[in-house]
């Protein structure tokens, strides 16, 4: 089993449009960074999808998707949900699940309402099944998707509520910068994790480098990985800074295509 990062960029994705700064410039592929998306992957073939952001169609094809049985989202930013329509080739025979929070099932109900108006068959549009997981703090429980457990873990975006997700020894945080104390909880016992760390400077919705770092202390997995990264560093930077900055310690940048052994 392992989970594939298929995007380790911020909202804008890297490099930036019209942008011309060393790493928006970087020929290290490394610091092309699609939007934040993962797939879990599992030894019977199955296949979850972790947000569907802009490039998803792109990044389906680079990591060779065949199929999926069901879609997490951790809430309804654009750069999250809006490759939403690319699910339906997935969605030819049967609905696929889709899972997230009230409100980020509510967000996409309204903006993606052409889905669930009554038409005329087709193939048009993507055959959708939503289900709102009840994940309030202190109130996250395990859920079963496409047969297996998942965890839904409370996080905060600013005032937003929205959801990491965990399965086995693996946890995925991305578009945070704060954790409920009840989700630590759920976090015990990973052995890896993925933790949103967009730059250096403060943010009012994300973590930085430092406030990632004191959550990955606090934690305590074995290996980490910063992902939601903008342009300010490169991967190299970054990697140079995490050995100055938490030497010995297993954490990486994360980048597109990185593959997480879960166990």
């Amino acid at each position: 089993m392992e989970m594939v990062i298929l995007g380790s960029g911020t909202s804008y994705g890297i490099p930036v449009i019209g942008c011309d700064c060393p790493v928006c410039t970087s020929t290290d592929p490394y610091d092309n960074r699609m939007r934040a998306s993962a797939l879990l992957r599992f030894d019977d073939g199955k296949a979850i999808l972790i947000d569907s952001g802009p490039e998803f169609r792109i990044q389906a094809l680079r990591a060779h998707i065949k199929h999926l049985d069901a879609l997490l989202v951790t809430h309804a930013h654009a750069d999250h949900i809006h490759g939403l329509d690319d699910i339906r080739i997935f969605t030819t025979h049967s609905d696929i699940p889709v899972y997230g929070n009230k409100t980020t099932i509510g967000d996409i109900t309204k903006r993606f309402d052409y889905i669930f108006t009554p038409t005329k068959e087709g193939g048009g549009k993507p055959h959708l099944k939503l289900i709102t997981v009840d994940a309030q703090q202190g109130k996250a429980k395990e859920i079963i998707v496409a047969g297996k457990k998942i965890i839904p873990i409370p996080l905060n975006h600013g005032s937003l509520p929205i959801l990491g997700w965990r399965y086995g020894d693996t946890a995925y945080l991305t578009d945070c910068n704060g954790i409920p104390e009840t989700s630590y909880e759920l976090l015990e016992g990973c052995t890896n994790l993925v933790i949103d760390a967009l730059r250096f400077r403060p943010h009012s919705t994300h973590f930085s480098f430092d406030e990632a770092l004191a959550q990955i202390e606090r934690i305590q997995p074995e290996n980490a990985w910063f992902c939601h990264i903008c342009h300010d560093f490169s991967h190299i930077e970054i990697q140079n800074w995490l050995r100055q900055n938490a030497p010995g310690k297993k954490i990486e940048p994360a980048y597109d295509g990185l593959r997480i052994t879960i166990r």
